[in-house]
């Protein structure tokens, strides 16, 4: 993809601590965060789905808590991510509102990206969020998160987001306008890299220790967080965040660095599926299935005539034509038994054999890898 924000359709953007929080007052910055509700308006205007990863919770909560020491102890981060989420989840809905625009907060742990079928669920909320016009606002669940299971910056969060949805752009707003050679800050000869076209150790060492104040980032954890969507096929700015309308200013060309996708990008996680997972069960199908298939389609319930094996959510599948020929490998949307209900009926019969409904697909095509 070209690296402008105008190509992207499906944008993540991540807001540390230190724009949403007001230093002097410990409360949200209204004015900023609702030029950047405006920008995400535009942004929804031009036909883009936009997802916020938003910092703050933590920062909003310790000074009305008395908990003002720069380290707390774990109960007293969660304490006050308790509190400050709610502070946090209140503000972005005034100023999405403000616009029009319906806000939803989403909490998640490192266990939602780890975990096979937790990882589904998640992604399945996102988009079915995305699909109902809503502007997720995730962060990371502190409030039940232990030191052993968290992703430890939104950076890195916002990267297993983007990945997690199949984002065309992730946009970090920072203090600073992008990577340099060196600190701008320490070294005024330090250079500014407008493009990265792979990250390299060369360009690691450029990365330096976090910032003090409520920030947990710091350049070195975003360009370790730039591996994730960029291997995924997702172009990633570090961008200024700290002016108004921070996300129209990049979209008109503002200064930046952007990271390149890797090459072989969306190919990866398909290459995975094809040849990498021992599939746990066979689904049969008929031939105007398989010619769907062939057409780059989902498998629908109503093309499959048999399902073999026993797998549970997220587990591969093998499926084949009516010869027992492989056609294609994927990750089932159902578990083996509940599939077998399900097959050779329409989706919207799903609710009606279940007693639930589940997703349209048995396997979604982001999920299938013809072979």
């Amino acid at each position: 993809m070209s690296l402008t924000l105008g190509s992207a359709r499906r944008i993540v953007i991540k807001i540390g601590s230190a724009l949403v929080v007001d230093p002097r007052t410990a409360t949200p910055r209204a004015g900023w965060m609702a030029g950047v509700a405006a920008d995400v308006a535009g942004l929804r205007a031009g036909g883009a789905e936009v997802v916020l990863v938003s910092s703050g919770a933590v920062a909003l909560a310790r000074r009305a808590l008395g908990l003002t020491r720069r380290t707390l102890r774990l109960e007293e981060k969660q304490a006050a991510a308790a509190v400050g989420q709610i502070r946090l989840a209140g503000a972005w809905q005034e100023a999405l509102a403000g616009h029009g625009l319906n806000a939803a907060q989403v909490l998640l742990t490192l266990a939602e990206s780890e975990d096979r079928r937790r990882y589904l669920n998640a992604r399945a909320t996102l988009n079915t969020l995305i699909e109902l016009n809503c502007i997720p606002v995730i962060n990371e669940n502190d409030t039940v998160a232990t030191t052993e299971i968290r992703f430890g910056d939104n950076d890195r969060l916002a990267a297993r987001v983007a990945e997690m949805i199949s984002a065309d752009a992730l946009v970090l707003l920072s203090d600073i306008d992008g990577l340099y050679t060196a600190d701008p800050r320490r070294d005024p000869q330090a250079q500014h890299i407008p493009h990265v076209a792979r990250i390299t150790d060369e360009i690691m060492a450029m990365g330096g220790e976090p910032p003090p104040g409520y920030s947990s980032g710091g350049m070195r954890t975003k360009l370790i967080a730039a591996r994730i969507p960029t291997g995924t096929g997702c172009a990633m700015a570090i961008a200024r965040g700290d002016v108004d309308h921070p996300i129209a200013a990049l979209a008109a060309g503002g200064r930046c660095t952007w990271f390149a996708p890797a090459p072989e990008g969306r190919n990866a996680r398909k290459s995975w599926i094809a040849g990498s997972l021992a599939p746990l069960g066979v689904l049969l199908v008929d031939d105007g299935a398989a010619r769907a298939l062939r057409t780059g389609r989902s498998l629908l319930p109503a093309g499959v005539r048999e399902v073999q094996g026993q797998f549970q959510r997220g587990d591969a599948v093998s499926v084949r034509d009516a010869r027992g020929t492989e056609l294609a490998r994927g990750l089932s949307a159902y578990d083996s038994a509940d599939a077998a209900i399900i097959a050779g009926h329409r989706s919207d019969a799903i609710e009606a054999l279940l007693g639930w409904r589940g997703r349209d697909e048995l396997i979604h095509r982001d999920d299938l890898v013809l072979l």
